[in-house]
């Protein structure tokens, strides 16, 4: 990590979140959101940008090849994260990043970090990946299963179909164990 980016108080070990300079002026901003120099930890080989409407929550997945590199270019969302890690030193903690548009920030997370999107209101995320997307990588718990430890600021949230048939989180982690220790 380099003096731009920190390891955010009571989450998961590798979680880097970089505040982003917006050079503003009558027009609007211009920002920078990523350079390699930053030592951000992944070199990206895929970029993504998603849409989504507000209560939507995409996840929760984790990924044992890649490293995410996320922006919150409009809008504002709770990101969620639990470190699925074992021998992690923070194992099994869950907490939750808030992320808006008018204050950008970059977000690293790696893998073996399960992660979540929670939409307050119309958000467009853009993320690099490490990694090209694989289906094999895109492992999924069901998002409010008390175990992941993650405050989610609300009880229901409009998800995916694949999402909402996720498994447990027990289920998810007999999935990982032959990547373990990630």
């Amino acid at each position: 990590m380099n003096k731009h980016s920190q390891q955010i108080a009571n989450s998961p070990v590798g979680i880097q979140l970089r505040s982003l300079t917006m050079n503003k002026d009558d027009r609007g901003y211009l920002t920078e959101i990523f350079r390699e120099e930053w030592g951000t930890g992944i070199k990206p080989l895929q970029w993504n940008v998603v849409f989504s409407n507000a209560g939507v929550l995409r996840g929760v997945h984790v990924h044992v090849k890649h490293v995410d590199y996320v922006t919150v270019l409009q809008g504002r969302a709770s990101v969620g994260l639990s470190d699925l890690r074992r021998g992690s030193p923070t194992e099994g903690l869950g907490t939750i990043v808030e992320m808006r548009g008018d204050s950008l920030a970059a977000l690293t997370i790696p893998p073996g970090v399960a992660h979540g999107f929670y939409s307050h209101e119309p958000t467009i995320v853009a993320y690099a990946v490490s990694e090209y997307w694989d289906v094999a990588d895109e492992l999924a718990c069901n998002w409010a299963d008390p175990a992941l430890g993650i405050p989610w600021p609300t009880k229901t949230a409009l998800v995916s179909p694949r999402d909402t048939q996720a498994p447990s989180l027990s289920e998810l982690l007999a999935q990982l164990e032959r990547w373990q220790p990630i």
